[in-house]
């Protein structure tokens, strides 16, 4: 059983994932916060594999929350509840190696296999999260190119395919459509190509695709 903490300062909003996980029968909501503090004692009394947090709650936020429970229970997988408006946040999330993020207005089937493929040791990024930080990171980047551009010529043309689609922000089942393969052919592409690349979620992955101008239609 994947054990799982929620936390959020909407009960409603709470038991609504809760109805939405019951029925996934190898996951279980084993505690339940309305805060970040109160998430963070829980992750440390509770044996959690995934803790899905609301980016914004009232008190200790998820943000702080995911850091204090990466000090104190490493082992515990975070995921973030976000809402379109909230990028800055998820950009710094990014940065401190939250495993997931996803949009409230997920599908249930979205919801429980992003809880999965967290819990498996797989990062999760929702497609129209990745697509707009990549829009942020075109609009505002005045950096050097990133280093990590010279690895790409370490991919296969496959990985590199796939890397393009990554770009687009599309998702696994995306990809698997548009290049006849199946989804877990595709998954273990983007495990390979992201440690080639030494990026540590599709997010950064994206953006190398863009520097690279590896999307159709760029020059």
């Amino acid at each position: 059983m994947i054990r799982v903490l929620l936390a959020d300062d909407q009960e409603l909003v709470r038991a609504g994932i809760r109805l939405v996980l019951k029925h996934a029968d190898d996951i279980e909501v084993v505690a339940e916060a309305s805060d970040g503090h109160e998430a963070t004692v829980l992750a440390t009394r509770h044996e959690v594999d995934v803790a899905m947090l609301d980016i914004q709650m009232q008190g200790t936020d998820g943000l702080r929350a995911a850091e204090h429970i990466a000090e104190r229970a490493p082992s515990v997988r975070v995921v973030m509840l976000t809402t379109f408006g909230e990028h800055a946040y998820v950009e710094r999330a990014l940065k401190a190696g939250v495993s997931g993020f996803l949009l409230k207005d997920s599908t249930p089937q979205e919801l429980i296999q992003a809880v999965r493929r967290v819990a498996a040791g797989d990062p999760v990024v929702s497609p129209q999260i990745t697509r707009h930080l990549i829009d942020r990171y075109l609009d505002n980047n005045e950096e050097s190119a990133d280093p990590r551009l010279g690895r790409i010529a370490r991919l296969t043309d496959r990985e590199r395919e796939v890397l393009a689609m990554v770009g687009t922000g599309a998702s696994n089942a995306e990809i698997g459509r548009r290049l006849h393969l199946g989804e877990g052919t595709v998954k273990a592409y983007v495990s390979r190509m992201l440690t080639k690349l030494s990026c540590s979620n599709r997010v950064q992955a994206a953006i190398l695709a863009h520097d690279a101008r590896l999307l159709q239609g760029e020059r």
